[in-house]
């Protein structure tokens, strides 16, 4: 086995061809060397490979067939590597004794094995020396194709051969500048596995998460954290082509990056973090607008054209708040195309990958999950007792302590066995009912200070019929508001402390 390193860039195809000509570079062009490689990837039917974190290949290389797997591991910039020679272009079972695919190999998988996907690339590398640090830099330009669907490919690529991985990161913040390419957390893989499910354009969901009891704290944080900032990633694209779920997923993955910090605060070195939190909120914050103006729209102002409201009125502050929402996708858009937002994503994860904990990481993330919970959980409670008592910014506060254990519920599942894990479930759906009551409930508070503007600065043409209207959409907030209290107060005095406990458990 070997240990691969390495970051991945997406590249504007105008770009690709520039990369290897810049001047930052060390080494001479004529070290530069070229070559096509046609790789096919296999899987069953039911992509049981990839859903065991796994991918397994053929490559043809100037006549030669190499056959190579591997493996997500901790879901990092590091993964397992196994490479074969094999006679042609099918995969040879025999090879893989070795390598974790051994554990699937049944003697049916042979035959179930069938090519997903492939790519055809044009290759050109060249060696970097960075301080004491060998690293090789890869231009990518070619295809995906899975049966009538294909995707270009434009990519760069670097990895560490030897040395530091702070150099990897020095090299890769040097050629952000200079060419304005954009950290992508997914392989060919998984974009291959994308193309054939047909879903590679539009928004994207969390995926699952995986952790083993015995890991460490700190290194089932190096998980999460991954896996959160790969949902955040994965939505760039639908967040520059202004699509709303597209948006909230992104903000979906902002979220759940900023709960795993604060879930796994004591063990994360103070200095670095607060950093990272600075420009995670910043872009949360670029994001707001267009969530909060789309949900008021089609939640408050949209059901009021087809009750007894003027048509005026009704028209005219849908029409002022479609241009504030045009306006407020705008700027999202433009913060996931800046600058900052390419040096976030690096600067993510190399804190991902890096620094010491604030604390020792001693246990086991089976036992750290199940004091978290244990003490979250009772804290939600202790306060949700209070909930009528309490004013709008500390039942946002409790809303965010509600979502936040959801998250962790989230985080922690694959620690439990099946059986516990319909507990987990029904946990899960308590929290998610509690923070729909009070996120409807924040969101009133929202939509009473838009629907006020709104009437307070419209034109004296329409001042009084979309006063009306303003009027209309509040009063039916606040009569909902009752209702959703009511819930929210049934929910919280039904919240338990979980009985099941994670396995391996110290």
């Amino acid at each position: 086995m070997t240990a691969e390193t390495e970051l991945k860039f997406r590249l504007a195809p105008r770009k690709s061809a520039s990369v290897l000509r810049n001047g930052s570079l060390s080494g001479r062009r004529s070290d530069q060397s070229e070559r096509s490689l046609v790789s096919t990837y296999f899987d069953t039917n039911r992509h049981k490979l990839m859903r065991h974190g796994m991918t397994l290949r053929v490559r043809k290389i100037e006549g030669r067939y190499v056959q190579t797997v591997k493996a997500d591991g901790t879901g990092g910039v590091t993964r397992g590597e196994w490479e074969h020679e094999v006679s042609d272009a099918k995969p040879d079972l025999g090879m893989t004794a070795n390598t974790p695919l051994r554990q699937l190999a049944t003697a049916k998988l042979p035959r179930k094995l069938k090519p997903v996907f492939q790519t055809d690339i044009h290759r050109t590398t060249r060696a970097q020396r960075v301080r004491n640090s060998e690293i090789e830099l890869a231009v990518d330009r070619g295809r995906i194709s899975a049966g009538r669907r294909s995707r270009p490919v434009a990519e760069l690529e670097l990895e560490l051969k030897s040395g530091r991985i702070a150099d990897l990161f020095r090299l890769a913040r040097k050629l952000e500048r200079s060419t304005g390419a954009e950290l992508d957390l997914r392989s060919k893989a998984e974009r291959g596995y994308q193309l054939v499910a047909g879903d590679g354009d539009g928004a994207q969901h969390a995926e699952p998460i995986a952790l083993k009891g015995e890991l460490s704290p700190r290194e089932a944080f190096r998980v999460v954290a991954h896996s959160t900032l790969r949902h955040v990633t994965a939505n760039a694209d639908p967040v520059r082509d202004m699509d709303a779920e597209g948006v909230h997923q992104m903000r979906v993955g902002l979220r759940r990056l900023r709960a795993a910090i604060s879930l796994f605060a004591d063990i994360l070195p103070r200095a670095s973090t607060a950093r990272i939190k600075t420009e995670l909120k910043w872009l949360t914050g670029e994001l707001a607008p267009a969530r909060e103006i789309d949900v008021f729209l089609n939640e408050s102002i949209q059901p009021i054209t087809d009750q007894d409201v003027p048509r005026r009125g009704a028209r005219a502050i849908r029409t002022r708040f479609a241009a504030q929402r045009q306006a407020a996708f705008e700027r999202a858009r433009e913060a996931v195309t800046s600058a900052r937002y390419r040096r976030l994503l690096i600067d993510v994860i190399e804190w991902i990958e890096g620094g010491r904990p604030h604390t020792d990481d001693d246990g086991t993330i089976a036992a750290y999950a199940a004091e978290m919970l244990d003490r979250r959980i009772r804290k939600a409670r202790k306060q949700g007792k209070r909930l009528n008592e309490l004013d709008p910014m500390q039942r946002h506060k409790l809303r965010i302590r509600i979502k936040k254990i959801r998250y962790a519920v989230d985080f922690f599942e694959s620690l439990y066995s099946d059986g516990d894990r319909k507990e987990l479930a029904a946990l899960s759906d308590r929290l998610k009912r509690i923070q729909s009551a009070l996120g409807s409930l924040n969101d009133f508070m929202a939509h009473r200070e838009l629907a006020a503007e709104a009437a307070l600065t419209a034109p004296p043409a329409h001042r009084r019929a979309q006063a009306f209207a303003a009027g209309i959409i509040v009063g039916a907030e606040r009569k909902a508001a009752d209702g959703l209290m009511k819930d929210a107060a049934k929910e919280l005095h039904r919240l338990r402390r979980l009985r099941a406990e994670p396995n391996g458990r110290a």
